[in-house]
């Protein structure tokens, strides 16, 4: 079996090294000078330090040689890129079998459109053999091979079992869910809260404000992912609750690294430059906020997160905004009968 990573950011990388100790793969980076200084280190210092990766795995600036003839090809890069990625790869020699498995989270601005129906558009042949992986797995931890756990879903439940296959390792266990659409939006929309999550602990707030914002995260990001057709109990699992968690509190998240520089008062461009890698919370705000709009459906920390991002709305005062919201049931979704409700 021969594999293609494209993409040698963090978890591109730590895809790289995981799947090397099963198979050969090819790992492609766009920047021909990292790829010398990979090959003769053997590590990506610049994204994924202290983690070396196996002699089985190849790198190259070249994506022809990436996806030639490739089984499985795992999309890596940012979400932004995806499009043009795939328009590339297209181009290439593919096998008509060979699978290909979004791990990038986000949804495209412009189209509103999740990444595996960006790759569908652009790799229409191959269509139906198009999965997503999706779950609470930070690459730093992954590399470092710490027990983790993640999801993948697929249209068909064949791909989404062959890929399960291929990535299960002693360390990464992977579950099957056939909801494509509640997953891509857990890994995408959860991005967001992270931010929010960050700026609270840069304003100083405490558990409390952090917990909230997670539960009250976790509810309106299943209101739109059921607006959207995905099942509401996928956000229960690892790709909803599970990715919510560790992007919120983890020292490796740069979306919750990323809120906190914004209640610091940085710029969204400040932010990136000193992360040195793609936020993909601020692009997702965008998205996310456009969708809830455009379906009617109620979304008050996305769109406070949006008033921060692109109106040069306080941070500080988002957080007052929400807490004196008109009041309101916690589960919206139950209507509730009053008279039966007292007698109880």
């Amino acid at each position: 079996m021969k594999i293609g990573v494209i993409g040698a950011g963090s978890w591109g990388t730590a895809i790289a090294g995981m799947l090397g100790r099963k198979y050969p793969v090819v790992l492609w980076a766009r920047n021909s000078q990292l790829v010398d200084v990979m090959r003769q280190t053997r590590q990506n210092a610049a994204y994924l330090p202290d983690v070396l990766l196996p002699q089985t795995v190849r790198i190259t600036a070249d994506l022809s040689e990436a996806v030639h003839k490739a089984d499985l090809v795992v999309i890596a890069t940012p979400s932004h890129a995806v499009r043009r990625t795939a328009a590339a790869i297209a181009a290439a020699t593919i096998d008509k079998d060979t699978i290909f498995v979004n791990a990038a989270k986000g949804l495209e601005l412009n189209s509103l459109k999740r990444m595996s129906e960006v790759l569908a558009e652009e790799l229409p042949v191959w269509s139906d053999r198009i999965a997503v992986l999706s779950g609470p797995n930070h690459a730093e931890e992954v590399g470092l091979q710490y027990p983790s756990t993640t999801v993948v879903a697929a249209r068909s439940r064949q791909v989404a079992e062959t890929v399960q296959d291929i990535f299960m390792l002693p360390y990464f266990r992977v579950y099957t869910n056939p909801d494509l659409i509640g997953v891509e939006l857990g890994g995408a929309l959860k991005n967001i809260i992270a931010l929010c999550a960050g700026a609270a602990e840069g304003l100083g707030f405490g558990d409390n404000t952090k917990a909230a914002l997670m539960t009250r995260g976790l509810a309106e990001i299943t209101r739109l992912g059921v607006a959207m057709q995905a099942s509401p109990l996928t956000f229960s699992g690892l790709a909803g609750i599970g990715d919510l968690i560790v992007t919120c509190t983890s020292c490796h998240s740069r979306n919750r690294r990323a809120g906190i520089l914004l209640a610091q008062g940085k710029t969204t461009q400040e932010i990136e430059t000193e992360t040195k890698m793609v936020v993909e919370g601020i692009r997702s705000t965008l998205a996310a906020y456009q969708l809830a709009q455009g379906l009617g459906v109620e979304m008050p920390i996305t769109e406070q997160a949006y008033k921060v991002l692109y109106q040069a709305h306080s941070p500080r005062d988002a957080v007052l905004d929400l807490m004196s919201r008109g009041r309101t049931h916690e589960v919206e979704e139950v209507v509730i009968d009053p008279v039966n409700w007292e007698k109880k």
